[in-house]
């Protein structure tokens, strides 16, 4: 999954109908392919999704959904976005939203949430924008 902070903000998405957990609201991002890396997945998934470049900067946290998907944040540091063009067969929105913003979403996948939590209580070293563990 792609973590991108801009101005105390992060990059989610809703996905399309026609994905896995369509409608839902999520980091951009997905599964590891055969043969593949996480900073290659997270580079490929963020080119197909959003169209964007990105460098992976550093391994936020990893999971394994109850799906049994085995996914790897990423924070991502993107060339232009002002060139974010999503892909519609893929997402149909994204927006800028601070963390609680996020969380205020009903249909947040559950991964989302439980990385939000862990970075809330200072697990996830994410760049940018300060966890409420680390505050005052």
């Amino acid at each position: 999954m792609g973590v991108i902070v801009n101005e105390g903000r992060l990059l989610a998405i809703r996905r399309s109908d026609s994905v896995r957990a369509p409608r839902a609201i999520c980091f951009p991002g997905g599964e590891i392919e055969a043969g593949e890396g996480s900073q290659q997945t997270v580079i490929r998934e963020l080119a197909e999704e959003m169209g964007l470049r990105v460098t992976p900067t550093h391994e936020l946290w990893t999971c394994t959904t109850r799906s049994n998907v085995h996914l790897t944040w990423w924070q991502c540091t993107a060339e232009c976005l002002a060139s974010i063009t999503p892909n519609s067969d893929e997402v149909s929105a994204y927006f800028w939203v601070t963390p609680q913003e996020l969380l205020d979403f009903s249909d947040l996948l559950t991964s989302n949430r439980e990385f939000l939590a862990a970075w809330s209580l200072g697990d996830v070293p994410l760049v940018g924008i300060v966890s409420p563990h680390n505050e005052g």
